[in-house]
């Protein structure tokens, strides 16, 4: 098999292994897009930042922070904690992707999420490693990124034209309990969930929302602390 063959099936393989993880992201861009008018920002500054920062959780945060008058150094702050877990997924590809020029790790770093990730993680490790494996990334991003511009644009163009008086800020709330629910399997993660929750409801009256902050710090140092007690 040549190269440039071998490189086009691993892009495809890449598009097929994103395609349902992309196909479940849609509702959510259309929830973004609807909440980002919502809270007030102007329809092409939701669509810029959609394409800007690529990452759903932050851009829901981003909504519910501007909604709420915070100021910016702390939504800066907010979405810098919540996207942590990218260099993470960082690492564990780095010596993978150590033989790329700098305008293709750039350019993987943009597309990297958590579905894409999840998408391609296989292709790194084991058997099913090879010298392209780098292609079946990008398709699985470029795929994911797609899908989820498209979806915050129908988003925002939907929101636009909802009645003021139709109160659709839960959505944001229901949609992130639906993100976190199936993500909850080790005890330590429900020692996580359970702490930021008493802590967001403790913390309510901080201004700024800040009680979001403070219940995402008390969950990971309770999940941290119970992991090291009890390794199951």
């Amino acid at each position: 098999m040549s190269p440039s063959a071998t490189r086009r099936a691993e892009f495809v393989a890449g598009l097929v292994a994103v395609a349902p993880l992309a196909a479940g992201s849609v509702p959510f861009g259309l929830i973004y897009g609807v909440l980002a008018v919502k809270a007030g920002i102007p329809a092409g500054l939701a669509i810029a930042l959609a394409a800007i920062v690529f990452a759903g959780s932050a851009q829901f945060m981003i909504t519910q922070l501007v909604a709420a008058g915070t100021p910016g150094p702390l939504v800066v702050a907010s979405v810098a904690a919540i996207n942590l877990r990218h260099a993470l997924y960082s690492a564990a590809l780095a010596p993978a992707l150590a033989h790329l020029n700098g305008a293709w790790r750039a350019a993987l770093a943009y597309l990297l999420t958590d579905e894409s990730y999840a998408a391609s993680l296989a292709r790194f490790e084991g058997a099913a490693a090879g010298p392209h494996r780098h292609w079946h990334l990008l398709g699985a991003g470029l795929g994911l990124w797609l899908v989820w511009q498209l979806s915050c644009i129908a988003g925002v163009t939907l929101g636009s034209g909802i009645p003021p008086g139709w109160s659709l800020e839960f959505a944001g709330t229901l949609t992130f309990i639906a993100i976190v629910v199936p993500l909850l399997r080790a005890r330590a993660d429900w020692a996580a969930m359970t702490v930021a929750g008493v802590t967001a409801v403790a913390a309510q009256a901080l201004p700024y929302k800040l009680a979001i902050i403070a219940a995402a710090g008390a969950g990971m140092l309770a999940g941290m602390a119970f992991d090291r007690r009890d390794p199951r």
